[in-house]
């Protein structure tokens, strides 16, 4: 009998050991699970911030076209605005000051120079078409004297030409193309370019 007590204590104490082992093992499965299911849900959090993001770039680029194409599509009403803003800024111009005036006249001056300059410079060019590529290609500069004493002997001797620059144009040649380039002569005096033009 004493031994049967022992063999049911003994069984008692296994069971509770085991129900222990169990629940212990039951407790550290769940909190695996929950660890997992935070993870998860956390990653779910970011994911949807992200997308809420990327919508809210979306919704931004597609505000701006929208903005780009009524900009492109209205532009009479644009330039009324603009007009409108222009009057707007004309009554709320203060008066100019005398170094704001001083300012404006030198700006002035500076741009006329910088066009009479390019007209100057623009006005001196002689252009020539027709002339073969494969002749007279080292002597380019040539080319404008021969010309005017082949075509005009007496203006040959009234005019000193001198030619400041000579190339061809464009500067590289189109295999395709089968008429040759020009040729644009800069010669230094305006004048000597409307004597030859005239002739």
């Amino acid at each position: 009998m004493q031994t049967r007590g022992r063999t049911q204590k003994k069984a008692m104490e296994e069971k509770k050991r085991l129900d222990i082992e169990f629940k212990t093992t039951v407790i550290r499965l769940f909190k695996n699970i929950l660890k997992k299911a935070y993870k998860i849900n956390e990653t779910y959090e970011d994911m949807k911030r992200e997308q809420l993001e990327i919508i809210r770039d979306q919704l931004e680029i597609k505000n701006t076209l929208s903005e780009i194409k009524n900009i492109i599509q209205s532009p009479k009403n644009k330039l009324e605005d603009r007009k409108n803003q222009d009057k707007d800024l004309e009554h709320k111009e203060p008066e100019d000051t005398p170094l704001q005036k001083q300012e404006d006249k030198r700006i002035q001056k500076v741009e006329d120079s910088v066009r009479n300059l390019w007209d100057n410079f623009k006005r001196t060019n002689i252009r020539i078409m027709g002339i073969p590529e494969e002749e007279r290609e080292q002597n380019t500069e040539r080319i404008l004297e021969e010309i005017v004493t082949e075509h005009f002997p007496h203006l040959g001797k009234e005019i000193d030409l001198q030619v400041q620059e000579a190339h061809r144009t464009p500067n590289q040649r189109n295999p395709k193309r089968t008429t040759p380039r020009h040729i644009i002569i800069k010669i230094p005096r305006a004048k000597d370019k409307e004597r030859i033009l005239t002739c």
